[in-house]
């Protein structure tokens, strides 16, 4: 026999949540093959087995918290998985006989409770809950009780519905509550990496002096320029040009020119960062993740497209690694392609400066004593600490990256 053992993850991360079992006991496990899936602060990580032959026994379920180092599945190496045990074949035989024998219109409760197909986490639950599985009703198509069927199922409307009330006695009057204790809830357990990041945006609140300045962007000649080059580039490099790109190296000069939002505070040290990893804020269905592209100020457009396509698919695709997520120095998160016209980000600790971007529209805008035109316009805020980083240096910043994007042309000659 072997352990799998769950592996050293990252510098910060020293428990996971089981996610999915992707292997079952009975299984031929190679070695190398993904034997489950871990959910932890910042991703999900595939562990795979370091060991061939056939997996014997599960050792946590999905749903539990497992430790590094923690034993979480055991592989026969020589080959089969353990026999049944001797007391459950004999409950199945006289089942199936029981079952033939009674009549159509028998009740078969027991039975119910024996065939009830459920996944771990929701079989934990229950238990912990005391309800009985064969009364969860599930949406499931293959009948399969979940652990949300369990979380929403509610044992006492459960027996109101099944007892019918009698016609001739009116039901009486609940007592008297705050109005919302009988209107329907659904109760859905937070992800390992929701209660994370829940914690983080409060912690950065908490611990750092947030504020934040906002300008507005003259859209009109950077989007010219893409509408001009964008069929050549995508030939030529084939990835889309972006406004990403110009916002990157719009950002690595302002950084250069304004060196405390590239920094850190570490006790009552300031780490001057002399290197630009950018992270790129992208939207899942586990909530919103930071990838980070490296070196943001050696690459040209056509790199930086890229990193962030390639990230983005792996964030969307629960593929990224840990090391994909770490070590950025400042952080650009765009609410505009979800409509959003203006917001106040919050910052990406330990980080001390975010830029957010906003939806272009088209606003009149004056452009000089006499003349008014239509504009693309384009709110940008910048969250800063300002612990470190003063209101000049936080405006100074800003007001250059307003430059850049409005003349594009411009970042060619930055270094």
């Amino acid at each position: 026999m072997a352990d799998i053992k769950v592996p050293e993850l990252a510098e910060s991360i020293t428990e996971g949540t089981v996610a999915q079992w992707l292997k079952q006991p009975g299984d031929t496990v190679n070695k190398g093959d993904y034997v489950v899936e871990l959910e932890t602060d910042k991703v999900n990580v595939e562990i795979i087995s370091e060991y061939s032959g056939v997996l014997a026994e599960l050792k946590a379920e999905e749903g539990d918290t497992v430790n590094v180092g923690d034993t979480i599945a055991v592989v026969s190496e020589g080959g089969e998985a353990p026999a049944p045990k001797a007391e459950e074949k004999k409950e199945e035989a006289p089942q199936e006989v029981k079952e033939e024998a009674k009549p159509a219109d028998s009740k078969p409760a027991e039975d119910n409770k024996q065939r009830t197909i459920a996944s771990p986490a929701a079989r934990k639950m229950a238990r912990e809950k005391g309800i009985d599985l064969s009364e969860v009703p599930t949406t499931d198509p293959m009948g399969r009780v979940r652990s949300q069927d369990v979380a929403n199922y509610d044992p006492n409307q459960a027996t109101q519905a099944a007892q019918p009330q009698a016609a001739s006695k009116p039901a009486p009057k609940p007592a008297a509550t705050d109005g919302n204790s009988e209107k329907p809830v659904e109760r859905i357990r937070m992800s390992r990496r929701r209660q994370t990041i829940a914690k983080r945006l409060v912690e950065v609140q908490q611990t750092s002096a947030m504020l934040t300045t906002f300008n507005e962007i003259d859209m009109t000649n950077v989007m010219n320029l893409r509408k001009k080059r964008k069929d050549k580039f995508q030939e030529e490099n084939d990835v889309k040009l972006g406004f990403m790109s110009f916002f990157t190296k719009a950002v690595v000069a302002a950084l250069k020119r304004s060196p405390l939002l590239n920094a850190e505070i570490d006790g009552d040290q300031l780490v001057l960062k002399k290197f630009y990893d950018i992270g790129i804020a992208v939207s899942t269905d586990e909530g919103l993740v930071v990838p980070v592209v490296r070196d943001a100020d050696r690459k040209n457009f056509a790199e930086i497209e890229k990193d962030i396509m390639g990230l983005g698919k792996k964030a969307r695709d629960n593929k990224l690694a840990i090391s994909d997520l770490q070590g950025g120095t400042f952080t650009i998160t765009n609410g505009g392609v979800f409509g959003s016209l203006l917001s106040t980000p919050i910052l990406n600790g330990p980080q001390v400066g975010i830029l957010g971007m906003h939806s272009i529209q088209t606003r009149p805008v004056a452009i000089d004593a006499e003349r008014m035109e239509n504009r693309p316009m384009m709110y940008v805020a910048l969250s800063y600490d300002h612990r470190i980083v003063d209101g000049k240096e936080a405006v100074t910043f800003l007001k250059r990256v307003k430059e850049l994007i409005e003349d594009p042309e411009s970042l060619l000659f930055e270094a």
